[in-house]
């Protein structure tokens, strides 16, 4: 099944709106301008073509990305402030033949001779064709999108995710979240991060509903967009939490009475700023996830019942997931020893665009080899301690920076940090942290009390012997720390 068809399998002919807030359109006019839209795209280009996407999370984003799926061409949506020579990068591995973007992005990006569409377009009579008939006999294994890693560093790998990928994502996700129609997400996640992606595929498949707030440096519009509309759901990475928690004045005493639950992936969150929002918000269901791109989106889930007996923990697979932590022989870890996570699932990515290399090392054998470090407990949950990618070495010792971070964290003047490993002349590496604080004052006071409390926690060898407060870290725009660039 082609995954539009079962993203709108139940919905395709309902009233209800889908996107609401300052845009809004119903399921059924999405379905019928996007169905329009794809018939063009196949009379125009066939199927199995690379097509772009470059615009912030609206109408024009949602109406372009389901008319690429239904097509039966692949979806390449990018970031709109993407850089210059990454999209020239993107552009040659790819080879696209038609780009969507917004009149803003043209002007900051070079595009060529490419041909575009645009959003004061894209309802013309000339992108319209007789309508396209389920496909019987698709193949689900298809690609139906590439995914570009926001890469912290190196060049980004373009993760192709097929419609079976989407499909069976979509459906664990739905399962384990208990999805509704009634429910409806707050949107503060672009769509070409695969978190983002799977927040749409979910609510469209249930007939629930979702809000766009494409600025979430104003705290005060996310709190308003929760209680104006109504929200049942909003979901974050690392960075959105700590911010809300540490730099909103009101977040944690005003009430969201229709919020139901909250979901946090996209790196581990500090065990002290989960039990801080579910001290302030106890009413609140608050969600851990784990996932990777190259996963679609989801691997595992940690039901929230079991959040204070397995604290730390990104849970077991999720529906349709298999998860183990294996040694460097693949052999399975026991509890207490530390190993790589592997994933199987329809789920698992069919490999990397234009790196047959890098797909091999990814998938050995059915698996999906994570690049996390991780160990199990007596009863199998999983604990992240690091990526592979990650880890310093002071003087031949193998530290994990999340640890340390997650020590500073617990001081409450402290809003986020990052370690990172700097070149030292006798140890190889030495640990610096960036700090960032919730005023200026006192800087030199602050980071003797970060060290005096190191100190009495961590072993010496794990007590950074730089610090550095800024006013902020780089974050990328979905959300995570770039290190390499603080």
């Amino acid at each position: 099944m082609n995954a539009f068809d079962y993203f709108f399998e139940r919905t395709s002919d309902l009233e209800k709106p889908f996107l609401v807030g300052r845009e809004n359109v119903s399921f059924r006019e999405l379905h019928n301008s996007s169905l329009r839209l794809a018939s063009w795209l196949r009379m125009e280009f066939g199927t199995n073509k690379n097509i772009l996407l470059l615009s912030p999370n609206n109408k024009f984003f949602l109406t372009a990305y389901f008319a690429i799926i239904k097509s039966g061409n692949v979806c390449i949506p990018l970031d709109p402030n993407i850089e210059k020579e990454n999209l020239e990068f993107i552009s040659n591995l790819t080879k696209p033949v038609l780009i969507f973007l917004t009149h803003e992005v043209e002007r900051k990006t070079n595009v060529g001779t490419l041909r575009s569409i645009f959003p004061d377009t894209i309802g013309a009579d000339e992108y319209s064709a007789p309508l396209l008939e389920q496909d019987k006999g698709f193949d689900d294994n298809n690609c139906a999108e590439i995914i570009f890693t926001s890469g912290s560093t190196g060049i980004p790998k373009g993760v192709m995710i097929s419609h079976r990928n989407l499909i069976a994502n979509t459906e664990s996700i739905v399962t384990y979240l208990k999805l509704g129609s009634d429910d409806r997400m707050l949107v503060v996640l672009p769509f070409y991060y695969c978190y983002g992606l799977s927040l749409l595929h979910t609510h469209l498949r249930v007939g629930g509903s979702i809000v766009f707030n494409n600025s979430f440096i104003f705290i005060g519009g996310v709190i308003r967009d929760l209680l104006e509309h109504k929200c049942t759901g909003f979901a974050g990475v690392p960075s959105h939490f700590q911010i809300l928690l540490r730099k909103s004045d009101n977040f944690k005493t005003t009430r969201f009475p229709d919020l139901r639950y909250v979901t946090q992936a996209g790196g581990k969150l500090a065990p002290i700023f989960i039990d801080e929002f579910r001290n302030s918000h106890p009413e609140i269901t608050f969600i851990v996830m784990y996932g990777q791109t190259e996963a679609t989106a989801r691997l595992s889930y940690l039901p929230p019942e079991l959040y204070e007996a397995k604290k730390g923990s990104m849970g077991k697979g999720i529906p349709g997931v298999e998860l183990k932590v294996v040694d460097e022989k693949g052999e399975l870890i026991k509890p207490g020893e530390v190993g790589e996570v592997i994933a199987r699932g329809d789920n698992i990515m069919l490999g990397y665009f234009g790196d047959e290399e890098g797909t091999r090392n990814a998938i050995r054998n059915g698996w999906l080899f994570t690049g996390d470090l991780g160990t199990v407990d007596d009863d199998g949950y999983i604990f992240l301690t690091a990526r592979k990618k990650e880890i310093i070495k002071v003087g031949g010792k193998r530290i994990s920076p999340k640890e340390i971070e997650a020590v500073i964290l617990e001081i409450p003047e402290v809003v986020d940090c990052t370690i990172e490993g700097v070149e030292d002349e006798i140890q190889g590496e030495a640990l610096k942290a960036i700090v960032v604080i919730r005023s200026d004052n006192g800087r030199d006071e602050m980071i003797e009390r970060i060290k005096h409390h190191c100190t009495g926690i961590l072993a010496l060898y794990k007590v950074p012997q730089i610090f550095e407060i800024k006013e902020q870290l780089v974050i990328s725009a979905t959300g995570k720390k770039i290190k390499g660039k603080l």
